[in-house]
């Protein structure tokens, strides 16, 4: 599966849906984020069960912020419609191959559980 680009339209109902969401925030000015294009793109083309969505944070600039993104390339993965990875900085392919992994071998009934006791506290 090749990559799709997500804008504030189309964000929410792509990270939402079940199953294993990578988010590639990146801008044309950047060079890791260049840097890190072609990895994103072959790991999309390796995981055809996996969508592999990309932000352009310059085009979204309104969603960027409201994904509270400061640095990029930041790259999200969403499972099931929850945040599980986080993280500024462009990885090399056998990084991304390894989040990849282990966000396969997660135990959501745990991160629900997790994320419900998360939101107990807050609330």
């Amino acid at each position: 599966m090749a990559t799709v680009n997500l804008t504030a339209e189309t964000f929410a109902d792509t990270i939402e849906k079940d199953g294993i969401v990578l988010v590639d925030w990146w801008a044309s000015w950047c060079g890791p984020c260049r840097r890190f294009a072609p990895v994103f793109e072959h790991a999309s083309e390796e995981h055809d069960d996996i969508v592999f969505g990309k932000v352009d944070t310059e085009a979204e600039r309104a969603l960027s912020a409201q994904a509270s993104i400061t640095s990029i390339p930041t790259l999200m993965v969403f499972r099931d419609g929850i945040l599980v990875y986080d993280r500024a900085g462009a990885l090399p392919g056998a990084a991304l191959d390894q989040v990849i992994a282990a966000v396969r071998k997660l135990d959501m009934d745990k991160v629900r559980e997790q994320v419900a006791q998360q939101e107990k506290r807050t609330a």
